[in-house]
């Protein structure tokens, strides 16, 4: 059999922390309102990061099923960018590490690519692994997007997870992890983010936003997230005109209002990162409880010194 390791090659330049967690969010079969794809795009392009591994793609995709983007400049061809499946080592906005396996999702060799990743996480002796990925489901816009939690983080899964139902999907790679995982009783944390149905098909800044709140309540990791919030809020505006214009998609939301408010009056779920009204603090406030936390510790370990080590000259 040949070595799940030959899937990829490593940056032998780049030394890696042992003890990080893993965060896995891979574009393939489902990403309604492009909450993976946003979350990739997002984290790579505003945070620090550097590439530890990338996957061999001509072993792993299927390039008629997903075929490369080849810019034609007139009469010649200009450019070619290639699908990547890549692990990233990555720093939150407190500097803290990460690694972020990011990508296409695999078309061949799941079991191989399984124990690929498996052997990674043995490797740099990985914390807990959490994913994200986004299914379309009837629910409305104008209520917070709720999550479905998979997995052995029993807290996590009590704490957030909305809606448990017990049926059959569509399996993915990160699937096939997490199973592994499960068997193997490693911290393992699936997320699906329920994206209202009718906005599947649209780049959904609210996906995205909601994928950094999962990823983050797993993991403690902080990420900036105001410019998407701004986005998010010009979105839901013109969200909100085309309903008040149109009678019957306004109707359609009314109706997924009263179905959501119905199902949620019984359920007492907060997000662990919200306040008591249910807001989420700033990358700013937490920044400055943090300060704050750090300064106290900083302080109350200089007073422990004194008191163990007093000093004897005075």
């Amino acid at each position: 059999m040949r070595d799940p390791a030959d899937l990829y090659e490593l940056n032998p330049a780049l030394v890696v922390p042992e003890g990080l967690p893993l965060i896995a969010g891979l574009t393939g079969f489902a990403d309604a309102g492009a909450g993976v794809s946003q979350l990739g795009t997002y984290l790579l392009g505003t945070l620090d990061s550097e590439v530890v591994a990338t996957f061999d793609a001509d072993i792993l995709l299927d390039y008629r099923a997903r075929r490369p983007i080849i810019y034609f400049d007139q009469d010649h061809l200009a450019d070619y960018q290639p699908s990547t499946l890549k692990l990233h080592l990555v720093y939150d906005e407190l500097r803290q590490p990460f690694l972020f396996l990011s990508g296409f999702e695999p078309d061949f060799r799941w079991e191989a690519f399984t124990e690929a990743v498996l052997g990674l996480i043995e490797r740099f002796a990985v914390k807990s692994v959490t994913w994200v990925h986004s299914i379309p489901m009837p629910v409305p816009h104008t209520r917070p997007i709720g999550v479905t939690v998979s997995g052995n983080r029993s807290d996590l899964i009590e704490a957030m997870s909305i809606w448990k139902p017990q049926t059959q999907v569509p399996g993915n790679a990160l699937h096939l992890l997490e199973y592994r995982l499960q068997q193997l009783s490693y911290p393992i944390a699936g997320f699906v983010l329920l994206i209202p149905h009718y906005l599947a098909d649209t780049e959904y800044p609210a996906a995205a936003i909601s994928g950094l709140e999962s990823i983050s309540a797993a993991t403690g990791l902080i990420f900036p997230t105001d410019r998407l919030r701004e986005e998010d809020r010009e979105f839901v505006a013109n969200i909100d005109e085309q309903v008040a214009g149109n009678a019957e998609l306004a109707k359609l939301v009314g109706t997924l209002e009263e179905r959501h408010d119905t199902y949620m009056e019984d359920t007492q779920l907060r997000s662990p990162l919200t306040d008591r009204d249910g807001e989420l603090p700033s990358a700013d406030e937490i920044a400055a409880e943090l300060e704050n936390f750090l300064a106290f510790r900083r302080h109350g370990d200089d007073r422990r010194g004194d008191d163990e080590n007093p000093r004897t000259d005075r």
